[in-house]
C-alpha cells in the first residue's frame, strides 16, 4: 500500500464534497462564504477526515453515505485553525502556505468565518442524524461534539493559552496535548467505528490507537516548530518558544522528545495490530508516517 496515494485519493473525495457543500448563495453576506471557502480550500493533509474514511473502508462500509460526516470533522478542524491564528491567540500570518484568514479578510470576518464553519458543521450533523436515525449515528455525532468542545479540543486550547510562560506539571502537559490535538483524531476514528458497527473490543483499540497517534502528532509538531522548514510546513516556525508554549521539547529536549514520539508511534501500531480480522495496514503505516514526518 502506498499511503500517500491512498490519502491523495481520500483527500480529493473529501475536498470535492466540501466544495459541493459550500455551493451556497447569500445575497447580502457572501463575504462570509468567501472567507469560509478560503480556509477550507487552502489545502492541508486532511489527516482527520482521511482517518474517518479509512476506518469505514476497513469495515467495507460505503464511504459516500457518510462523507458529510468526514467533511464536518474537517470544518471543525479548519474553524479551530482560523481562530488559533487570530492576534488574540497565536497571532500567526501563515497557514498551509497561505496568508492566514484574518490577514486576508480582517479579524471580524475571520472570527465569524470560524463561527460559521462550526455552526454549519452542526447543521450537517443534525441533517445526518435525521436521515440516518439509529443509535450508532447519535453516538458518532456525540463523540465528535464531545471531542471538539470543553471536554476536548477547546479544553486543551484553554489550558494551553492560560499556561503560556508558566511551568506546568507533566499531567497538565499531557492534558493539553491529548485534548488540543488527540481528541479530534479520536473523534475521527471512533465516530467512524460507531458508524461501521465495530464491536466493543475493536472500539477500544480504535480509541487507544487514535490517542497514541494524536499524542505522536502533537509531539512531532512541537519538534518541527524548532527544527522544521517553514516552506515545507506551510506555517511559521519558532512560535512555541517565542510565546512560551508548554511543549515536550521545552521539558525534555529534542532527543528525549523524539524517544517519546517513537513510544507513542509504537503503542499506536500495537493497538491497531490487535484488530485481527480487518485490514488495518493503512493505520500502521500512518503511525510510521507521523513518526517520520518532516512537514
Amino acid at each position: 500500500m502506498d499511503i500517500k496515494n491512498v490519502m491523495k485519493a481520500d483527500k480529493k473525495l473529501i475536498e470535492d464534497r466540501l466544495m459541493e457543500l459550500m455551493n451556497i448563495n447569500l445575497t447580502y453576506s457572501s463575504k462570509i462564504l468567501d472567507s469560509m471557502r478560503y480556509s477550507l480550500s487552502a489545502g492541508g493533509k486532511r489527516i482527520r477526515p482521511c482517518i474517518f474514511v479509512e476506518v469505514l473502508k476497513s469495515y467495507n462500509i460505503d464511504v459516500e453515505k457518510y462523507l458529510d460526516v468526514a467533511c464536518v470533522i474537517e470544518m471543525i478542524h479548519t474553524y479551530s485553525l482560523i481562530h488559533d491564528d487570530l492576534p488574540a491567540m497565536d497571532n500567526d500570518t501563515l497557514r498551509r502556505g497561505k496568508p492566514t484568514n484574518h490577514m486576508v479578510y480582517g479579524d471580524a470576518i475571520a472570527i465569524l468565518a470560524g463561527d460559521a464553519l462550526l455552526n454549519f458543521a452542526y447543521e450537517l450533523l443534525f441533517k445526518f442524524i435525521k436521515n440516518n436515525f439509529q443509535i450508532n449515528s447519535v453516538k458518532a455525532c456525540e463523540e465528535i461534539s464531545n471531542c471538539a468542545g470543553i471536554y476536548g479540543m477547546i479544553g486543551g486550547q484553554v489550558s494551553d493559552i492560560i499556561n503560556e510562560n508558566k511551568d506546568i506539571s507533566s499531567g497538565n502537559l499531557e492534558y493539553i496535548h491529548e485534548n488540543k490535538t488527540a481528541k479530534l483524531i479520536i473523534a475521527s476514528m471512533v465516530s467512524a467505528g460507531y458508524l461501521a458497527n465495530a464491536d466493543e473490543n475493536d472500539m477500544e483499540h480504535l480509541r487507544k490507537y487514535a490517542y497514541n497517534l494524536g499524542m505522536a502528532f502533537q509531539i512531532s509538531d512541537d519538534i518541527l516548530d524548532i527544527i522544521g522548514n517553514e516552506k515545507l510546513l506551510g506555517k511559521s516556525v519558532g512560535k512555541d518558544v517565542d510565546e512560551g508554549k508548554n511543549t515536550y521539547p521545552k521539558y525534555f529536549g529534542i532527543e528525549k522528545s523524539k524517544e517519546k514520539l517513537n513510544g507513542y508511534v509504537n503503542s499506536a501500531i500495537d493497538e491497531i495490530s490487535e484488530i485481527k480480522d480487518k485490514d488495518m495496514s493503512f493505520f500502521a503505516q500512518l503511525a510510521t508516517y507521523i513518526g517520520n514526518r518532516k512537514y
